[in-house]
This record gives C-alpha cells, structure tokens and sequence, in this order.
C-alpha cells in the first residue's frame, strides 16, 4: 500500500513540474503586420505615436470606410498618397482596424456628460465630496495654504486675495502690474517654508516691460512680506532673460524643496528650437534658489561661463506642475507636450530633459519636428499622456485621510476636465484613475497643511475641498 502511494505522489510531482506553462497572449498577426506598416509607411509623416495622429478633427470622416478611402485612394491635394496599388487589401484592412484601434483609446477621454453630475464622487477605492471653499473666480491659477486655515488665491487676470473660512474674499493689495492676454498673467503663489515666523510669499507672473513701443514678458518671481492684507519689501528672486512677445509657455510653478531650497519652472517661452538646449538663457529650463535669491553653491552649472547659474536642469517645454517626491525628497514636475507628449519627470541636477529633441509628440498641425524617441544623454520621462491632458498641477499625497491614495500623485487635466490619480510603485507609475470627470478646466492641486486635498477649477472658477465621506462625523 505503501508503495502504491509512494508512486502515486511521484507521479503527481512529475505532472505538476512537467506541466505546460500559461501560454503568453497571443499576438493578432494582422494586428502586428499593421503596426509594422504603420512604423515603415505612416510614421515619417504621422509620427510614431498612433494616439497622437488619431487625437485630431477628422475632415473624411473615422469610420472602417472612411479610413479604407483615405488610406486606398489618397488625397493628393494635402499630401496623402494612395496605396492601394503597392499594399495587398489585407494590409490596408489592417491599418484600418490598428488606427480605430487608436481611435478608441483616444475617445476614452470624450466624457459624454457636459458637467460633473453629483457632488458626491466615488472612485476605485474611496467615496468623498466636494466642500466649496470659495467660489466667484473665473481664472483661479495658484493657491496657498495658510496656516491659520485660511487662502491665498491668485486669478491669472492679475489679482490675489485672501479667502475666509466663510469663503468672503479680500483683494490682495500693492501686486505687481501684469497683462491679462493669452497666458500672461499672475500665476503662482506658494509660502516660505518659515511663514508663521516670517510671513514671506513667493509670486511668479509674467512681467511686463514696453520697449519701443512693444510689449514684451518674462516669467518673473518676486519675494513680499504678506502684512495683513498688503505685500511690502519686495526681493526679486528670478527675471528670465531674454524678454520676448510670445504669450505663453511661462512655467511659473514653485516649490520648496525639503532642505528649504526654491524651485521654479520656466517654459520655453514658445521659442522652441533656441531656448530649451541654451544653458546661456533661462527660458526652458527648472531653477533653484536659496530663499533669498542667491544662488546655492552646488547648483550644476555654478562657475560655467555661458551658463545661468540658477538652472539646475534643462530641454524643457512647458512644466505646469512642480511638487516634492515624500520619500525620496526629488523634485518631480509634469509639462505640457506639443499635440501628445505630456511627460511626468524626476528632476536630477544637471539633466537634460530632451525638448525638442526628442518627444512623443508632434506638431498641432499634424506635422513631425522630430523621429526620435530617446537620445544618449537625454533623460526618458518617468511617464508620458498621448494624446495630451494638458496637465496642471501636481501634488503627492501623504495624507492618512485618503485611504488607498497614500503615497500616490495627483494631477489635474485642462484639456479632458479630471483629476488624475497616478498609482505609484517606486518611480514608475503603474496604473491610473480619471476622477471627477467634466469637474471642469483643473488648474491646480494642493495637499493642506490639515491634511486634505484642495483643487482650483477655472471659468467658472472654485476652489474645492475632497473630503472623504467615511470620515465625517
């Protein structure tokens, strides 16, 4: 008896370690053939990434059909060939289905809903609400926590005021002038490390200065002492030379650094192929600061003649969220791409970031500025969005009020109207959630000194408190 289930075991070890493993999922050959056609015949006039081609106004049409003519017969007016003499009808059925394919990932972001529908949000794993905090803006762009519970608002149209725990608003006064034009403005205001002693606040915007008759900006960062509702002592902390008439791509994010160090992201101004790879100009590119302006003596590029010794790293377009990593006490920021490409980057000393040459985007007009994907000496994002969120603000939450989200990013869609809840592993982000669909234009995203989460929503303009359903009383 013995040995017959002395046998038996050995034949059930034999079957369990001789057993096929899981097969892999299959790959659809016509699926891989299309892709492979894509990158060979599309790509140098499309761009290699699919979502970026697909996210555009169709002007014949996205259905099988449509996307068979074009594809078959050309429009040679705007430059497309017809390939139905040089590819098997296989093939071109092929692309058909790869580019719908695309289509769909992109569609995902067409919330069919015009406005968020409930106050009450419930997500993957957490139920909370949405607690007005101020409301009656139509830019909101920074936000500042203060101590006492209280806010600082800034509308990109130029003013800044002081918000009550009742919501009542109380105009900011001796701000600096700025124009109110495209993306020029007031931006950013975020507190000194010190406030409660010192009562110190950084403003970034975009400064205004008329020479001969033209009206040319920079992104400018200036120190105030906030007394009472009044900004005196004014330092200036960044002027981003050169001045110039583009109206957009200001950067203007800042942040504090653990060890009591100032970031500021600067874009590159719109002068894409000049600024981003130009150490000797400071458009394009993250700053970092002691608090008083000065610079810190191990900054990368200190003692390098053609340098601006304020930058600590470059090749960037436009960061519109800056926040610091809880763990590890990196800078992280997230910019704007051009048509696809938005990155998510850990911020190193002395790092090129690649803008504009290389990028997962393509040009708004469905052109291609460049083929590559990576270069040595350039830095890969941590993770990019095609198509484009357009994403603003950042913020890592380090809350216990939040349950699962601990430990997780943040990060606000203008374009698609959500907050983003990157999940985190590391530095890689492994999955993500939309919430609050249609909440509107997400400006910025702040974690409170009390623990919660603060968002500011644009045209109309709200400030918003998350607070989580399971916790009230």
């Amino acid at each position: 008896m013995k040995k017959i289930v002395f046998t038996f075991l050995i034949l059930s070890l034999l079957l369990t370690f001789c057993a096929p493993a899981e097969k892999e999922e299959a790959v659809d050959p016509m699926m891989a053939k299309a892709e492979e056609n894509y990158t060979l015949l599309c790509s140098s006039c499309h761009g290699e990434q699919m979502q970026a081609f697909v996210d555009r106004r169709w002007k014949h049409g996205k259905g099988a059909e449509e996307l068979y003519k074009s594809i078959s017969e050309g429009y040679t007016d705007a430059g497309m060939p017809g390939w139905a003499a040089s590819l098997p009808e296989e093939d071109i059925k092929g692309l058909v289905s790869y580019i719908e394919k695309g289509i769909v990932e992109v569609d995902k972001y067409g919330f069919e809903a015009e406005s968020l529908q409930s106050d009450t949000i419930v997500s993957e794993a957490l139920t909370f609400r949405l607690d007005t905090v101020a409301s009656g803006f139509y830019i909101p762009w920074g936000m500042a926590v203060l101590p006492n519970g209280e806010f600082l608002v800034t509308e990109r149209s130029g003013p800044m005021y002081r918000v009550d725990k009742e919501g009542n608003k109380t105009l900011i006064e001796n701000l600096p002038t700025v124009r109110n034009r495209d993306q020029d403005g007031m931006h950013e205001v975020v507190l000194h490390p010190d406030f409660d002693n010192n009562q110190l606040i950084y403003l970034s915007y975009a400064n205004l200065k008329v020479e001969s008759g033209d009206s040319l900006t920079t992104t400018m960062v200036t120190r105030y002492k906030l007394e009472g509702n009044t900004l005196t002592e004014p330092l200036q902390i960044l002027e981003a030379l050169p001045y110039t008439a583009a109206q957009y791509h200001f950067g203007s994010m800042m942040t504090f650094d653990q060890e009591g160090y100032l970031y500021v992201t600067v874009g590159d101004r719109g002068a894409r192929d000049i600024n981003p790879q130009n150490l000797s100009l400071a458009a394009g590119s993250v700053h970092r600061f002691n608090d008083d302006g000065s610079i810190p003596e191990d900054n990368p590029f200190v003692g390098v003649d053609t340098a601006v010794a304020s930058i600590y790293s470059y090749g960037h377009r436009n960061p519109q969220g800056i926040a610091v990593h809880p763990e590890t006490g990196e800078i992280w920021t997230h910019e704007h791409g051009p048509r696809g490409g938005d990155e998510l980057n850990r911020i190193q000393a002395g790092k090129n970031y690649g803008w504009p040459v290389i990028s997962y985007g393509i040009n708004y007009d469905g052109t291609i500025f460049t083929s590559d994907l990576e270069k040595e000496g350039m830095e890969q994002p941590v993770h990019y969005w095609v198509p484009s969120i357009a994403p603003s603000g950042l913020a890592f939450v380090t809350s216990d009020k939040y349950g699962d989200w601990k430990g997780h990013a943040l990060v606000g869609s203008l374009r698609f109207k959500y907050l983003n809840l990157c999940r985190m592993e590391g530095n890689k982000v492994v999955d993500e959630e939309m919430l609050m669909k249609n909440i509107g234009r997400l400006r910025n995203v702040e974690q409170g000194p009390d623990g919660y989460i603060y968002i500011c929503v644009a045209r109309p303009g709200y400030v918003f408190r998350l607070v989580p359903i399971e916790m009230e009383m």
